[in-house]
């Protein structure tokens, strides 16, 4: 009879643990959750090329783009690292600043971006130099916190993820790559203006948009408004595809 409730017993606690509220379960690996839209970007303060960086509070004002790579001295990493450093004050004029990770050390860094400065020729670039700081992360603490380690890929370096991060320094958009393949920096460049564009113009953009084309007003709340915005489309310079669907030019100057 003992054993019987013994096995009871044992059946609860399962039955207990099995059906636990989320917030009682057991911590998440130490690979790390990856920030989501919306939230907050994790802080830091991390070694770097250009000395001890400490974010966001050096960035407050700024837009940030946060990119890791897998490592030091590979090919893919090394054409996205010139591309990058050829765009850098591209970014700078749109107010943004560039920040690159790796799990490797800051001499490994120093030699690599020395090499690329002084024997990489790439895409009619060379002699390029790498001004914009590279994280220093052999214990992944940053790599852990932004969610860039994934097990399945590699459990000992960060896939290609790139965090677009507000002057709020909130993370706005998210894109992860895999190992082998490079990333699409006039893509970033876009995605970041057109990010730019809607908050200074309360407006989205379509499906391909690039800066100087028109953008979508946001729908009507209301079936009054929605009547209004379709008789009014002339007098406000809309393209109504129906009600809903609204387009509107913007100033070029106003597009990056």
């Amino acid at each position: 009879m003992k054993g019987v409730f013994k096995l009871a017993g044992v059946l609860a606690v399962t039955a207990v643990m099995a059906f636990q509220p989320l917030g009682f379960a057991e911590e998440a690996p130490a690979t790390g959750r990856i920030p989501l839209i919306g939230e907050t970007a994790p802080s830091f303060v991390a070694e770097t090329t250009q000395g001890t960086v400490n974010f966001p509070e050096q960035y407050k004002g700024s837009w940030v783009i946060l990119f890791s790579h897998p490592a030091d001295f590979t090919p893919v990493c090394t054409t996205e690292f010139m591309t990058f450093a050829s765009m850098e004050k591209e970014f700078n004029d749109l107010n943004c600043k560039l920040i690159g990770l790796s799990i490797d050390s800051t001499y490994s860094h120093i030699a690599w971006l020395r090499t690329i400065k002084e024997k990489i020729k790439y895409k009619g670039m060379s002699g390029v130099e790498v001004k914009f700081p590279v994280i220093a992360d052999l214990k992944m603490d940053v790599a852990k916190k932004y969610g860039m380690v994934h097990p399945n890929a590699a459990d000992t370096k960060a896939v290609r993820a790139v965090f677009l991060i507000d002057p709020e320094s909130k993370i706005r958009a998210m894109i992860y790559y895999p190992l082998s393949n490079g990333r699409n920096m006039d893509e970033i460049k876009r995605l970041l203006i057109a990010m730019q564009t809607s908050d200074a113009d309360k407006v989205a953009t379509p499906a391909n948009w690039q800066p100087g084309e028109d953008v979508i007003v946001p729908p009507p709340g209301s079936c009054g408004t929605a009547k209004e915005r379709v008789e009014n489309a002339a007098k406000e310079n809309y393209t109504c595809l129906d009600w809903f669907m609204c387009f509107k030019p913007l100033k070029r100057e106003k597009q990056g």
